[in-house]
């Protein structure tokens, strides 16, 4: 089963793509960057067009995403709702299952504790996944842990077609 995971974003959206065939197996990740001179609209644009090129590259058969479970400035929290907006019509368009994951889940399910640090969710998704070196940036190696959760079976909200 292959699962891409997201890390949601206008500036920066993190992805992360898993087999779980067998084992956990990393078959991709990086990042999706969009320049801040674009609009809003520009950014939201190259967001769904680049998404479209790694689904269509991975044909994943369930997109995870991180889920805002609360937020502390709404500055940002509108933003991110808009690219979970258009990460959502990408995997509705192609028909793909989503299933939401808040932070606090990821870190609990990759680390054990609900509040571990970017260092210590980045060393154990490179065991879990027996990469050779850490994800980097912390947004791809979110979007790793993302997935890694939705591999797990780790209960999220479900929002499959």
């Amino acid at each position: 089963m292959i699962i891409l995971g997201i890390d949601p974003g206008t500036a920066t959206t993190g992805y992360g793509v898993i087999d779980k065939s067998k084992t956990l197996k990393c078959l991709d990740y990086g990042i999706i960057q969009t320049s801040p001179s674009f609009t809003d609209a520009e950014r939201l644009n190259t967001l769904s067009g680049e998404l479209d090129k790694i689904i269509k590259k991975h044909n994943p058969e369930i997109l995870a995403v991180e889920s805002i479970y609360f937020f502390k400035n709404l500055k940002t929290a509108l933003p991110v709702s808009q690219a979970r907006g258009v990460i959502l019509l990408a995997a509705g368009k192609k028909k793909i299952p989503v299933k939401e994951i808040t932070p606090l889940q990821v870190k609990m399910g990759v680390a054990g504790y609900g509040r571990a640090e970017k260092k210590q969710v980045q060393k154990m998704i490179q065991y879990l996944l027996n990469l050779a070196e850490m994800p980097k940036p912390d947004d791809a190696a979110d979007a790793l842990a993302v997935a890694v959760c939705c591999a797990k079976g780790l209960r999220g909200i479900d929002r499959s077609l």
